[in-house]
């Protein structure tokens, strides 16, 4: 999955149809849908509408790409006045009046208070966030009104949803929400009796009183603290050796594999907000950023997702933008973006590892390889093998790739051209017991070096 932060849905259309499904991409998720309100005349919400929405899904998912919705159902809108939304609706903030849902003072959570302490799980899930009005999920006219917005996405035939602020609302609430929402329409694509993908933010770094383990019996939870172990690794703040032992997620404090959603960044951490921090990995840090993300891909557990950007200095920065505020699209030259969008979906040391994901997905880890300090190496069965260097000195080895003999195209550094007969970057020959001489100076601009079965001379 690719996060295209703020993109447009006219936008993503046609980049599922011209570079995520070519390049192996299984999905894409898309900014909040919601009516949002409209400030100092700016309208935040530049998307797009329904129908360009609903197009977009269904070019999406022929291009075989499903579109995952980051939705807010935790709270509404802090006090404004006036208030108005992007689809010409109006409210009362200060009266918890939202005729447009319609909520009033009963859908809320009372009394009114600011969340103040974090240790105390009862003030977490029903105080404000941010001053933001606190929505009521024991509430059954709550409920049916958030059920009924999921299966209107749903019917549009989306894939799954982001929960936005799962950590403050109560578990049983949220799972008798999802109990509600309609299984995926084959008439979409999807096979008979599929569920949607529901992955729920819950920021829990250990310390608190909200735990991620409260809700990943029921959904898939977002696993932030897999971002910042892999940004002390890649930084060289801790030793890579120890990554060996990563599939043991007790050790790790991890959630099970299969619940989790892991990234590098999102658009929260990258700019210091929602679990950010100095270890945080951005665009902006890109051979060690390259480095955590093709780890990520080629090591087996959870389930990735990838960051697209667009440039900033100010955290509270938008979206590049025209001088009336609308979104303006990115522009691609030579296949990378170049006016403002950085798009790392698109640099080839990311989708090539997307690649490789795909390719030896169901592979175990095989044949690691450490030097004791910061220099890896592993294969995905007899399918793929990757190495990485992150410490000063250089990486020449002759190491066991699990891989059939041949000579291999480095997929970080290019692919196979010239109808197979040549390399566009580093070439590895590996031998007949499966063994390479591996290459990863102290100087190399990558720092990783990627091989697979798919780009073989």
């Amino acid at each position: 999955m690719v996060h295209l932060f703020e993109w447009k849905f006219s936008d993503i259309a046609k980049e599922c149809e011209k570079f995520l499904g070519p390049m192996g991409y299984g999905g894409v998720q898309v900014c909040i849908i919601h009516l949002y309100s409209i400030i100092n005349n700016a309208c935040i919400y530049r998307s797009g509408n329904k129908s360009e929405f609903s197009n977009m899904v269904q070019r999406c998912n022929k291009a075989g790409v499903r579109i995952y919705v980051d939705a807010v159902i935790n709270h509404m809108t802090a006090n404004a006045h006036p208030a108005y939304g992007t689809g010409r609706s109006s409210a009362q903030p200060d009266k918890l009046l939202y005729p447009a849902v319609p909520y009033n003072s009963k859908d809320f959570n009372h009394p009114i208070c600011t969340i103040q302490n974090y240790n105390n799980a009862t003030e977490v899930r029903n105080c404000e966030l941010s001053g933001l009005h606190d929505l009521n999920q024991s509430k059954l006219n709550v409920r049916k009104k958030i059920v009924q917005f999921l299966n209107t996405l749903i019917d549009l035939g989306v894939a799954g949803i982001r929960i936005d602020a799962a950590k403050h609302m109560w578990p049983n609430d949220l799972n008798a929400i999802y109990k509600e929402i309609k299984k995926l329409s084959p008439k979409n694509g999807f096979p008979q009796n599929a569920e949607a993908y529901i992955y729920q933010e819950v920021i829990d770094l250990g310390g608190e009183a909200v735990n991620k383990f409260e809700y990943n019996d029921f959904a898939s939870v977002i696993e932030f603290l897999y971002g910042i172990i892999l940004g002390k690794m890649f930084r060289g703040q801790d030793s890579l050796t120890r990554l060996q032992t990563f599939n043991d997620t007790n050790t790790w404090k991890l959630i099970p594999s299969g619940d989790a959603l892991i990234m590098i960044d999102n658009h929260d951490n990258q700019r210091g907000h929602g679990a950010g921090g100095a270890t945080i990995l951005t665009y902006k840090n890109p051979k060690p950023y390259k480095m955590a993300v093709a780890f990520m891909l080629a090591h087996p557990y959870g389930h990735p997702r990838i960051m697209s950007s667009f440039t900033f200095t100010d955290p509270s920065q938008g979206p590049p933008a025209d001088s009336y505020g609308n979104i303006i699209s990115p522009k691609i030259i030579n296949g990378e973006c170049v006016n403002g969008w950085v798009c790392e979906h698109r640099w080839p040391q990311i989708y090539h590892m997307v690649q490789f994901r795909n390719l030896v997905n169901g592979e175990n880890i095989q044949n690691w390889w450490s030097n004791g300090k910061n220099q890896i190496a592993f294969s995905r069965g007899a399918k793929g093998f990757v190495a990485f260097n992150v410490e000063g000195n250089n990486l020449v080895k002759k190491l066991q790739t699990g891989l059939p003999a041949g000579i291999y195209c480095d997929v970080i550094t290019g692919e196979v051209i010239n109808g197979r007969s040549k390399c566009s970057g580093k070439s590895v020959q590996v031998g007949n017991d499966s063994t390479a001489l591996i290459e990863i100076l102290s100087n190399d601009p990558e720092g990783v070096l990627a091989l697979h079965i798919q780009e073989k001379l």
